[in-house]
């Protein structure tokens, strides 16, 4: 990985070196930390932690943010394959972007134009969901695959710039918002309405204080944060620190649309996790039965990770691989073409646990 990385937004030239790395690995493990725990980690002032982060995301390079968690056995993920006219691709691919269920918009260098990752509640909530996309003018034809079992989710990614004993004091200093952890006893008891209302809140801005968000609501700051304690232990959101794909060191997205032999699908999840740059992988139905996700340094090594792939898990057969060349949205966050976040956020409103790559 390169020590810095360059872009220019709003005219101002942005370097992303390795102790900004190092400060977004941190908060992929433990999104709400403090900045005073974190200088403890990163041995760096607290004042310098905050305001490098401030700079990271007034540029759109990182973020955080949450999302309402649901049962994992009542929840329905599907990918989705959209064709439309050529000359309407735009105005089909923001009216998609708008659709709260559909958190990930990415278009493809392939026979499909665009592809989608949507999240509801129930296979009926996304049959309604479905046939909305009937109304959408100049979409063509769109094909689904379900997912019938989550393998890996991209919460669970990371930058990996960080050494062990750093890894194991974050670890032991994240609380109940830590990103992927398992959703606690609380997940689906009700909150009260006055609480639900700082969701969009921290869907925005996943590290927003209380401060901040009683000042927005126009509410006493210690009733916020007796609110936001609540909330944070009750498991009902997942917590995750993004990054601009072009800072990552791996600027590719694949996809690749697999044939695993039947039984041997939680063996080849197994044998995935060792693979760094793996984000999503998933048993799905369709015209094939498993879907893998990564990200990668260059065109290049498309080659090299299907090679890897036959290697190490038998049986596999690589049906298709797609490229993406755009990722217009993340998560529910829009994105700019050069994998910014644009600061315009599409909050996901159906429980969606880790289910998103």
């Amino acid at each position: 990985m390169q020590d810095s990385c360059r872009t220019l937004r709003e005219g101002r030239p942005l370097d992303v070196t390795e102790e900004d790395l190092a400060l977004i690995n941190a908060l992929q493990i433990a999104p709400r930390l403090s900045w005073a725990d974190a200088a403890e980690v990163l041995g760096v002032h607290a004042t310098t932690l905050a305001a490098r982060w401030e700079r990271l995301t007034a540029a759109g390079a990182a973020w955080v943010t949450a999302h309402p968690m649901g049962d994992p056995q009542k929840m329905c993920l599907a990918f989705v394959d959209v064709e439309c006219e050529l000359h309407r691709r735009a105005e089909v691919t923001q009216a998609l972007a708008a659709v709260p269920e559909i958190v990930t918009v990415e278009e493809a260098a392939s026979n499909r134009d665009l592809m989608l990752t949507v999240i509801t509640g129930s296979l009926q909530h996304f049959t309604a969901v479905a046939s909305r996309l009937h109304a959408i003018e100049g979409l063509v034809k769109y094909q689904t695959a379900l997912a019938t079992r989550l393998h890996t989710g991209a919460y669970a990614w990371r930058i990996n710039v960080l050494n062990r004993s750093q890894l194991q004091a974050l670890r032991a200093l994240a609380g109940p918002e830590a990103a992927g952890s398992a959703p606690s006893a609380a997940v689906g008891e009700p909150l009260p309405a006055s609480h639900l209302a700082i969701l969009p809140f921290l869907s925005k801005d996943g590290r927003a204080t209380a401060a901040e968000i009683a000042r927005a609501l126009d509410r006493h700051p210690a009733t916020v944060q007796r609110q936001l304690n609540r909330v944070l232990a009750s498991g009902v959101l997942s917590f995750r620190c993004e990054i601009a794909q072009k800072y990552s060191g791996f600027p590719v997205t694949c996809h690749w649309f697999a044939n695993v032999p039947p039984g041997q699908h939680e063996a080849a999840a197994e044998e995935l996790r060792s693979f760094r740059n793996v984000r999503l992988s998933a048993s799905t139905t369709g015209r094939t039965n498993f879907v893998i996700i990564m990200w990668l340094q260059s065109l290049a090594d498309v080659m090299n990770a299907e090679l890897a792939l036959q290697q190490r898990i038998p049986g596999i057969e690589l049906v298709e691989s797609v490229v993406m060349l755009r990722t217009v949205k993340r998560v529910g966050w829009m994105l700019n073409p050069d994998s910014t976040a644009s600061g315009d956020v599409v909050a996901v409103t159906t429980g969606a646990p880790e289910l998103v790559g």
